[in-house]
């Protein structure tokens, strides 16, 4: 036998034994992606599709888009700290099981459910004495964001995909710098392919003048990251810990109507004052200490003050990413829409969810659940906007009212259900969102707030044009293509 593998060789040449090799590799990466990881059977398919029919760059793309970290620990938690969350946690399970916990409205007593969900599954305590402000104006949330930055006394915790050092970016960093250069402590941490214009050279000032900048999942050589799948999403910001900011706004001009292409930029994004921002806090702090060499932050009474009687919104702070075991945010969507009794709300840039939220969505419609969607009419990824598309067109015909927001790029990530529970955050709904990026969102469940938003998605559908069954069944033969292509490859766009 040995002698027949060493006879074939010599004779195949170079470009054989090159094939044999490749041939050898796909095969490996196909029973690895079957029997090793933790994949939608869409996702292996999809995968395979690519292996088998790009063979040599297929495996290269493989390698820097289709690794997971699933049981990595990239976030550790101090002992003491981890042991007081647990604490924490596990008494708000008990309190929600024996019904001794104090809810502060009735939504809150009727998801109950959703709270248990998400404490359990991601230890998102829940937090009660909140204020909130929702923005859905870029120029207005970084008025107030620059403002909060400039009355800042302690510390600022500085946390976005994208940071782009344009004309809105160049005036946080300038704020920045002069809060650093006033004793005012400040941590940076971009992501790396987000932000890839930029480099910890662009911060020389601030750190020259004690500011720290992090970058999260650097490249290590230039043009290549082998984590290139896996990117910070989040949007944080934490100012002495009683400020917060979360949702959907990068920093750059764009997003607050300077780009040409995208013209008006919608968006939402969360000013948070209370409890919850503890939570931002901690995020912040895990975030940070993942990719902090000397400069881990550890637990101070500076960064989780005590807070007086600041509102009476309950909110939860959830986070999801690669590294863990359930898909935290999508489950939390899931509940919203199986707890849903009268009407669902999304405003979403990119519709490419997985089976599993199609059928919940289906199912709520066969029950005669109301359900909006909002998406744009312009793409800024051409095959994720087809796959978006396609996704809102196969639910018209169950009765879905699907709007196209005509004014410029809608970006929010937005759900809410019977102006009851409330969810804003950074998370899209597709595969990226729920198992490739590190994502947070802010589930609220007051009344007040959700009935706010649905006056917002109500505004908003005055910017719009209605999706109908004869448009959509109107779409030229190229756009079919390329929603069949978009379709066929939705599990790893």
């Amino acid at each position: 036998m040995e002698w027949f593998i060493f006879d074939y060789l010599l004779n195949t040449g170079i470009l054989g034994i090159a094939t044999l090799i490749t041939f050898g590799i796909n095969f490996l990466f196909a029973i690895g992606l079957i029997f090793l990881e933790r994949r939608s059977a869409q996702s292996v398919w999809a995968w395979l599709f690519v292996l088998f029919f790009l063979p040599i760059i297929g495996f290269i793309i493989y390698i820097f888009f289709g690794r997971k970290i699933y049981n990595q620990q990239i976030f550790t938690v101090n002992e003491d700290d981890k042991v007081g969350l647990e604490h924490l946690v596990d008494d708000q399970l008990q309190e929600l099981r024996d019904n001794s916990i104090s809810f502060s409205n009735r939504v809150m007593d009727k998801h109950r459910k959703i709270i248990h969900m998400l404490l359990y599954n991601n230890q998102s305590f829940l937090t009660i004495n909140n204020s909130i402000r929702t923005f859905t104006d870029g120029n207005e949330k970084f008025d107030h964001l620059l403002e909060d930055i400039r009355n800042a006394r302690d510390h600022i915790h500085f946390q976005y995909y994208i940071f782009k050092l344009d004309g809105i970016g160049q005036r946080l960093y300038e704020a920045l710098l002069e809060k650093q250069k006033e004793g005012v402590s400040v941590r940076i941490l971009y992501d790396d392919m987000g932000s890839r214009a930029l480099s910890l050279r662009n911060f020389r000032k601030l750190r020259e003048a004690g500011g720290l900048v992090e970058a999260f999942f650097p490249s290590k050589l230039p043009l290549i990251n082998p984590r290139i799948n896996n990117r910070n999403h989040r949007k944080i910001v934490v100012i002495d810990g009683s400020i917060g900011y979360v949702g959907g706004f990068n920093v750059g001009d764009e997003y607050i109507g300077l780009n040409k292409k995208f013209g008006y930029w919608r968006d939402t994004h969360l000013r948070l004052e209370g409890n919850a921002v503890k939570s931002l806090q901690l995020r912040f702090m895990l975030d940070w200490n993942s990719h902090s060499k000397r400069n881990n932050m550890v637990r101070e009474d500076r960064y989780f003050p005590e807070m007086d009687y600041l509102g009476d919104t309950p909110v939860q702070i959830a986070s999801s990413g690669p590294d863990e075991k359930w898909e935290q945010i999508k489950y939390g969507y899931l509940k919203m829409i199986y707890s849903a009794k009268k009407s669902i709300h999304i405003q979403t840039p990119y519709f490419i969810p997985d089976q599993s939220f199609l059928e919940a969505l289906r199912i709520a419609m066969l029950s005669g659940i109301e359900v909006h969607l909002m998406i744009p009419n312009k793409p800024d990824h051409p095959f994720v906007y087809w796959g978006t598309y396609s996704n809102a067109g196969a639910l018209l015909d169950m009765g879905a009212q699907v709007h196209i927001y005509e004014k410029g790029f809608l970006h929010q990530k937005t759900i809410m259900i019977d102006d009851e529970v409330l969810s804003v955050g950074t998370t899209n709904i597709d595969v990226r969102s729920f198992l490739l990026n590190f994502e947070v969102n802010a589930f609220i469940y007051d009344e007040k707030e959700a009935i706010q938003y649905r006056r917002i998605f109500e505004e908003d559908i005055k910017d719009c044009s209605l999706l109908t069954k004869e448009k959509y069944a109107a779409r030229s033969k190229w756009i079919r293509i390329k929603e069949s292509i978009a379709n066929l490859i939705s599990p790893i766009l």
